[in-house]
């Protein structure tokens, strides 16, 4: 991935002097002015981003700043599969694992290193908005939401049926709201086996086409896909369309794979975890101390943005994973993508 991203960088000043105690610094006298204007200047950007615009989607706004050499990777790259990069890292969850026994007791039964990272990943996005961005019919879009795909097993069996699920998140979700919003998807799935969703309703009536038919079906939602008029409805229910797809080798008690990205849709990321495992370390003094790891292999779409602000949004993601106490508190901010 090559590093593109001196167009896209946003500073933030921080007054670093140090203060005399007891003593507070006077504010300038347009100070006030200044930080009112700063507002209404983010709302009325916020308001502009908001609104649909020629060549935007019903999914994603159309980004028109991006810097011209990633603008012009998608017609170099044409499909997802040429622009796959994989990315694997250790996770320390020695944190982690105290945090999902500590919300286990306070009544989230089901609470996992799975919601752990959901709420992870939801924040990194929040706070690295370029990770959201997909690529469409050759143009780079920044995603209006936060979607995750995932695949539930109906019955923990061999022949259980899998079925996927579509969830969204809000930027601020803490930790607990990640988990509640996750957790009532599976349920609808988990509890009534019998029932088809959204997105098996699609799946069957498509099934139910002749080969020649189907084939001439899936190259038309393939060309509405890349003209931006695939049906809402459509998008709502494909587990091809969203911010990202999780799935958990370790439930399966095997270590993750590096899983492809699919040609078909707009999926960027595909996160794969395995089972947890102790392994020796060394501390600082030079002792052997076993510590407890979580492996984490990722695939990604190279094409939406650079590696600084791939590296960055993985550095933030491993943090969160690392301090989970983080996700128990909204951000005191959310980071809105270029225009």
């Amino acid at each position: 991935m090559e590093d593109n991203t001196h167009a896209e960088q946003q500073f933030e000043y921080v007054d670093e002097t140090p203060k005399k105690e007891g003593v507070e610094s006077s504010p300038r006298p347009d100070e006030s002015a200044e930080s009112e204007k700063a507002v209404k200047e983010a709302e009325k950007r916020k308001k502009l981003m908001a609104k649909k615009r020629f060549k935007d989607r019903y999914d994603g706004r159309y980004l028109r700043s991006i810097e011209p050499l990633i603008k012009l990777t998608p017609f170099i790259m044409k499909d997802r599969c040429d622009a796959m990069v994989s990315f694997f890292d250790s996770i320390d969850v020695t944190q982690a694992d105290k945090y999902c026994r500590q919300k286990v007791r306070d009544g989230k039964t089901y609470f996992t290193i799975l919601h752990l990272i959901l709420a992870a990943y939801v924040r990194t996005v929040s706070q690295h908005p370029e990770v959201n961005r997909f690529v469409s019919g050759r143009r780079i879009y920044a995603r209006r939401t936060i979607e995750v795909n995932a695949i539930v097993k109906k019955v923990m069996s061999r022949d259980g049926e899998e079925s996927g699920i579509k969830v969204w998140f809000d930027p601020t979700d803490t930790a607990d709201e990640v988990y509640e919003k996750f957790n009532q998807k599976v349920r609808e799935v988990v509890d009534n086996p019998d029932e088809a969703n959204g997105t098996e309703s699609l799946n069957k009536a498509l099934l139910h086409m002749p080969r020649f038919l189907l084939s001439l079906a899936i190259k038309f939602l393939n060309w509405l896909d890349y003209h931006g008029w695939i049906p809402k409805s459509a998008i709502r229910v494909s587990p091809f369309h969203g911010s990202m797809i999780i799935t958990s080798m370790g439930s399966l008690g095997i270590p993750p794979v590096y899983h492809h990205i699919y040609n078909f849709g707009n999926l960027p990321v595909f996160i794969a975890f395995g089972v947890k495992q102790t392994i020796p370390t060394i501390n600082k003094d030079g002792e052997t101390v076993p510590k407890k790891i979580v492996e984490l292999k990722i695939v990604v779409d190279e094409r939406i943005c650079g590696g600084y602000q791939y590296a960055s949004a993985f550095k933030t993601l491993k943090r969160y994973l690392e301090h989970p106490d983080l996700l128990d508190t909204k951000p005191e901010s959310v980071r809105e993508d270029i225009y």
